[in-house]
């Protein structure tokens, strides 16, 4: 995984007071969760934007007067109108112990079915993974080029040297519905033309009918235990 350092700074005062003053400041406040205490502090907006505005998953090095941690974002509240983040928690991690991550899915290749007309659903753009912190890589890539028409990948479906899925292995991470232009090929060998009209409309439901049988009955996402609370500021 990729790992950045960022420039923190302890809280002494919390409270929705202090919360704005740094803010006006352009700090922003922080929660770290995970260790014997929770621990307070703020970082400068352009610090932390690097970890916000990507889809990337960082190992956070925080520097906290003299301690040092590890640690992964887990939450970020925004402003409604401005899109500013206003607080962010953390989670700490150890080399030595296993962490629970949500990892980026990347598709490699050209699937055939896309080629042959059929159309691509990504269903989960994150999986939630367990592992120690040497062996996570920054993104889950998955072949998608021998994917056909009809065909699918689920959670159950993928392996990964050294960690654990913890999403429910008949969840759908992706696959390849059948699309009116398909079909089109198909029947036009027997003569049959298709409307503009009838390839949006007919190839709506059909798409949504083979995700719902390919994906299967729903099950509870797994998520990771939170060690605390977010703090309301």
């Amino acid at each position: 995984m990729k790992s950045v350092d960022i420039v923190v700074n302890l809280r002494k005062e919390t409270g929705k007071k202090s919360s704005a003053e740094l803010r006006a400041n352009g700090l922003i406040p922080c929660v770290l969760y995970g260790g014997k205490e929770n621990v307070h502090f703020s970082a400068k907006v352009n610090e932390l934007k690097k970890i916000l505005y990507t889809n990337h998953i960082f190992l956070v090095n925080l520097n906290l007067e003299s301690r040092k941690h590890i640690a992964i974002l887990k939450e970020a509240q925004f402003h409604s109108v401005t899109d500013e983040p206003l607080h962010l928690d953390f989670i700490e991690v150890w080399e030595d112990k296993p962490a629970v991550v949500s990892l980026p899915v990347t598709l490699n290749g050209s699937s055939e079915g896309v080629r042959a007309g059929g159309k691509l659903h990504q269903k989960k753009r994150y999986l939630l993974v367990k592992g120690m912190l040497k062996d996570l890589p920054e993104t889950l890539e998955i072949d998608i080029t021998p994917l056909n028409i009809g065909d699918h990948i689920k959670v159950g479906d993928l392996k990964y040297p050294d960690i654990e899925l913890l999403d429910p292995a008949k969840s759908l991470v992706v696959g390849v519905s059948t699309s009116r232009i398909a079909k089109g090929m198909e029947e036009g060998e027997m003569g049959v033309v298709v409307t503009p009209e009838a390839e949006v409309a007919e190839g709506e439901t059909a798409e949504s009918e083979e995700e719902k049988a390919a994906e299967g009955p729903k099950a509870p996402k797994a998520e990771a235990g939170k060690e605390g609370k977010p703090a309301k500021e």
